[in-house]
């Protein structure tokens, strides 16, 4: 271990660091008195990280062997990671309090989970990568389960820590068949050992790996943890895992095919599209006959998965850069459609059933104009920018000769779009009843705004997010 070692893993250090100090500190001082502090002290560490992995990051460095890898897509990956794992922290803040849910733990195991994400985008090993993954999934079980009197959030932490712990299993026994047939743990030996005419041990343990993937990022047919977890874990904590996790998820998947399994991309190619179809037209159906709003954002959750699986599927560089891009405006506009989903109010209590939201457009126009601009870009209505989402990774598909993918990638849209637009006729053209609470904290207000005026602003250029993920694929798919 040199310091140029350690130089490299300098974020990810600084995070862990704070987590521990921090637990250190509430555990001897005010514990959940501390808790509000706590929460904006991790959001400022992920900004901080987030810049400076942004600004200083250059070219590709090897750590540890050539077991850590940090590169321009291990960058991408993280700066999104961390931001959107900010703005959840400190639009939850106010949520959380007002229902004595905030603890002092809850910032500190997001704290550790980001960890654990961040070394997933960056692991170049197999052991990496499991030490990764189950670092991001320990603190998440118990975040799922943190509303201790309540039955569903107990239950969403039990089922998803079992069905966990399954695709762990799965994703170990792939990693020890790839590592039996390519005598190796590392990415570079096992693109070695998979070229040409490959083993068929081999091709088991690819299959084997990409199905605990499909577990965490929540595709079908291994989606079943997700609608109960949503609905079960509370609002703010459903936010964290449909934004963060999504992208180190997707991040890790494009890792390993592309960087231990890039020279067969005609075999991982058929599986992560079949995924993808199941995904799209699972969540675009399933969703439909859904009345509770997080629900709905599961189901939407794993049709859009299903999406920038499609971009994966392609196998080119142009793919990596279609499901980069895609990512960070699907994050982007679930952070503003979770901000909304905090506020939804009666009496003080949260409220879940989309009939709530009936003529919301008469007492808070504004916010409901905000909420229309997500929900037709969620849909990929154009010109908003959740269309040039899909549009990318549609044109990376029909690119690489998926042109059936890319027009079931349509229909799906089209099916989908159905239960975007009936939240936008509740809010517009729906019967008169008991509404919401008028008003909204701060915070989440604001998140709510800018990611509406992200989606319309974005048209121009895409914030240039277009050259970074462009700059990020190429480091991956060479």
């Amino acid at each position: 271990m040199t310091a140029s070692d350690l130089s490299i893993l300098l974020p990810e250090i600084v995070i862990a660091v704070y987590a521990m100090a921090a637990l250190l500190f509430a555990v001897y001082t005010g514990k959940d008195k501390l808790a509000p502090t706590l929460v904006w002290g991790t959001a400022a560490v992920f900004v901080l990280c987030a810049a400076w992995i942004g600004l200083t990051g250059g070219g590709t460095n090897l750590a540890f062997g050539g077991s850590y890898v940090d590169d321009a897509f291990a960058r991408f990956a993280k700066v999104v990671i961390l931001l959107s794992a900010a703005a959840v922290l400190v639009m939850s803040e106010g949520y959380m309090s007002r229902r004595d849910l905030l603890r002092f733990e809850y910032p500190i195991l997001v704290a550790l989970a980001a960890v654990g994400m961040m070394v997933m985008v960056s692991a170049h090993d197999l052991i990496v990568l499991y030490m990764g993954l189950e670092l991001q999934s320990l603190a998440l079980y118990v975040v799922a389960s943190l509303r201790r009197d309540s039955a569903k959030s107990t239950e969403a932490g039990l089922k998803y820590f079992v069905l966990g712990a399954l695709s762990s299993g799965l994703l170990l026994y792939g990693a020890s068949l790839t590592y039996g047939y390519a005598g190796t743990t590392q990415f570079a030996g096992i693109v070695e050992a998979a070229s040409g005419e490959i083993s068929l041990g081999l091709l088991f343990g690819l299959v084997f790996l990409l199905s605990g993937f499909a577990f965490k990022v929540s595709a079908a047919p291994f989606h079943m943890w997700t609608p109960d977890v949503y609905e079960g874990a509370p609002t703010p904590v459903t936010a964290f895992f449909a934004t963060a996790p999504k992208m180190a998820a997707m991040g890790l998947f494009a890792r390993v095919v592309h960087d231990a399994f890039g020279n067969i991309p005609a075999d991982w190619g058929q599986i992560i599209a079949f995924l993808s179809v199941l995904s799209m037209f699972l969540g675009a159906i399933a969703a439909i006959g859904q009345r509770n709003i997080k629900r709905l954002m599961a189901y939407s959750s794993i049709a859009h998965m299903g999406y920038a699986l499609m971009g994966l599927a392609a196998g080119t560089a142009f793919g990596v850069q279609a499901m980069l891009i895609y990512m960070a405006i699907y994050v982007t506009m679930n952070i503003g459609t979770f901000a909304f989903i905090l506020s939804m109010e009666r009496d003080g209590s949260p409220v879940t059933d989309i009939g709530a939201l009936n003529q919301l457009s008469k007492s808070e126009p504004l916010k409901a104009l905000a909420v229309l601009i997500l929900m037709f870009s969620l849909a990929g209505v154009p010109p908003l920018v959740g269309f040039f989402g899909k549009f990318y990774v549609l044109r990376a598909a029909v690119e690489a000769g998926y042109a059936w993918l890319a027009i079931a990638g349509v229909i799906a849209s089209v099916i989908g779009a159905f239960y975007y637009l009936r939240i936008v006729f509740y809010m517009y053209f729906g019967e008169e009843g008991d509404g919401l609470d008028r008003g909204m904290a701060p915070v989440p207000w604001a998140m709510l705004m800018l990611a509406a005026f992200a989606m319309v602003a974005g048209v121009v250029n895409l914030f240039g997010i277009e050259g970074l993920a462009a700059a990020a694929a190429a480091t991956l798919v060479n």
